[in-house]
């Protein structure tokens, strides 16, 4: 079976893709800060009768990287990383004259230096997979467009958009997709503008457009999930 390393799998789009993976007969690798929401998680994806190994932790912490991408050997291998995983830097999201720096350090460790330290520590495993490499990055419309408060969490991911496109660059091998998932009621959004409630899009119904990525395999590169969505139709 292919095996997908996941982080911020617990909940929102993390556990809404890995419960379609393991749909697919994907083994799975699930990272989460709560060991108890994980366990939940991981519990609930292995119904579908694959194997499910959660590792609570921080993705900024080296060790707990090198769990995550030992936990994928020992299923053997690792086929598919997905950078989920996200810090907005303020919650709920303020002006950049009132950004505190420490919140824009942690988005900055979070989404971009963790992302691509787990993505060097996954390399050996993701060039020796049998079915092709693949990378995906969960981006943000913010990494394109210059939204009020949305600075220090939108230069945050469009460096995150800028090392997967480099990375792409590097690694022929292998497919390295940055992706926008588009609006989503999920809790990250929800902490980011709380007086926002608007109806979004479950997560659940922006998976396909992740999937189909998996199943067409096209060039490494920046993808929005709504473009493929209605493409796919």
């Amino acid at each position: 079976m292919p095996v997908a390393i996941i982080t911020g799998a617990s909940k929102g789009l993390g556990r809404a893709l890995a419960e379609a993976l393991a749909a697919r007969g994907w083994d799975l690798v699930l990272d989460a800060r709560s060991e108890g929401v994980l366990s939940e998680t991981a519990a609930a994806v292995s119904a579908y009768g694959t194997r499910v190994t959660a590792v609570a932790g921080d993705v900024t912490d080296a060790g707990h990287r090198s769990e995550l991408v030992a936990a994928a050997w020992r299923l053997g291998g690792a086929d598919l990383l997905v950078s989920n995983a996200s810090a907005l830097g303020a919650e709920p999201l303020v002006r950049l004259e009132t950004l505190p720096l420490a919140g824009l350090r942690r988005a900055l460790e979070v989404n971009v230096v963790a992302a691509l330290g787990l993505v060097q520590e996954a390399l050996p495993l993701l060039r020796a997979s049998t079915t092709g490499g693949a990378v995906i990055a969960v981006s943000s419309d913010a990494a394109a467009e210059a939204y009020e408060t949305w600075g220090g969490y939108g230069a945050s991911k469009a460096a995150l958009d800028q090392l997967m496109a480099v990375l792409g660059a590097e690694e022929s091998g292998l497919r390295v997709w940055a992706v926008d998932p588009g609006d989503m009621a999920t809790d990250l959004y929800a902490a980011a503008v709380p007086d926002d409630h608007d109806p979004r899009p479950a997560p659940v119904d922006v998976v396909p457009a992740f999937l189909r990525l998996l199943d067409e395999r096209p060039v490494s590169g920046r993808y929005a999930a709504p473009s493929l969505l209605v493409e796919g139709r």
